[in-house]
């Protein structure tokens, strides 16, 4: 009876019991090693301290936070005015502006809905690519069909709001000419500053210089500074709205002025506006808009990350 006792231990250890009876002094050693092997193991992984994993930030993650969507900068423009908003490297960006040329403060409202407000009246028509050719610098071609003015320029971002930091800031340096970038060049240099509230709000102050401003006929500078905002009203929605006024130089009309409602799906920012010029570059900033006009007009981007 003890031996069989002795046959069911040794088979809860893990030894095959022996078909002969085990004397005492057997089972006492056999024991001991089984509990001593065992033994082993869990008390190493007892004795262990987890170890809380430390953060490990590789170069693509870092890479990649330009990627991220920032809800309150879902654009690279306010409506002609640039913002402060990061291309990730080796990605683009494509948008199309276009402004109808029909003014809705001509004629009563039977006159507009005869035209379709203003749609009947041709438009200009934008196309821009941009693509960053490394992290934090873009470089953007446009052309509008104005004059078929091209405009090619950079933009540098080396401070984005994060931490502690209040503000972003951006610096840009752009050419345009018309007939196909062939005459009346128009260099440019600014900044672009920012402000974001949180996830709802985001506020703008551009000074621009703009040499040859006046175009055909005389050469003229032109200093503005464009501020506006882009606040988001509820979920994918949002307000938007700019003005650019001169501080010195050539400043014939008013100064450009814009507002608008846009809509974001995915990586497609598509936006309504209302302006008193057709213009969109630079240059055209530069000249103003129209007094007393206002021009219907859309704007629509897709990103490319």
């Amino acid at each position: 009876m003890q031996n069989r006792e002795i046959s069911v231990i040794s088979h809860g250890l893990g030894i095959a019991a022996a078909p002969y009876s085990m004397t005492r002094p057997h089972w006492f050693f056999r024991c001991l090693l089984c509990i001593g092997v065992l033994s082993i193991p869990v008390k190493a992984v007892w004795g262990q301290t987890p170890a809380a994993p430390a953060p490990v930030q590789t170069a693509a993650a870092a890479d990649n936070d330009d990627a991220a969507l920032v809800l309150a900068e879902p654009d690279f423009a306010l409506i002609n005015l640039p913002t402060t908003l990061r291309l990730p490297r080796f990605k683009g960006n494509f948008r199309l502006t276009h402004r109808f040329q029909g003014d809705l403060t001509d004629g009563d409202f039977g006159y507009q809905l005869s035209n379709l407000f203003g749609l009947d009246n041709g438009a200009a028509i934008g196309l821009e690519y941009r693509f960053a050719v490394m992290r934090h610098l873009q470089l953007a071609a446009y052309r509008t069909n104005i004059d078929r003015q091209t405009q090619f320029y950079a933009k540098y971002d080396p401070l984005s709001t994060i931490g502690s930091l209040p503000l972003a800031m951006s610096f840009l340096a752009s050419v345009e000419g018309g007939n196909n970038f062939r005459e009346n060049y128009s260099p440019a240099l600014g900044a672009v500053l920012s402000h974001k509230y949180h996830d709802n709000l985001a506020l703008y102050a551009t000074p621009m210089w703009v040499h040859n401003s006046a175009g055909v006929g005389e050469t003229r500078d032109t200093g503005f500074i464009g501020v506006g905002g882009r606040l988001r009203v509820h979920g994918s929605m949002y307000a938007v709205a700019e003005v650019s006024p001169r501080v010195g130089g050539y400043a014939p009309g008013d100064p450009e002025y814009s507002f608008a409602i846009e809509g974001r799906v995915g990586g497609h920012v598509f936006q309504l506006n209302f302006s008193n010029t057709v213009g969109t570059t630079f240059a055209q900033t530069a000249r103003g808009g129209s007094p007393g006009a206002l021009f219907l007009g859309f704007n629509l981007s897709r990103k490319f990350y």
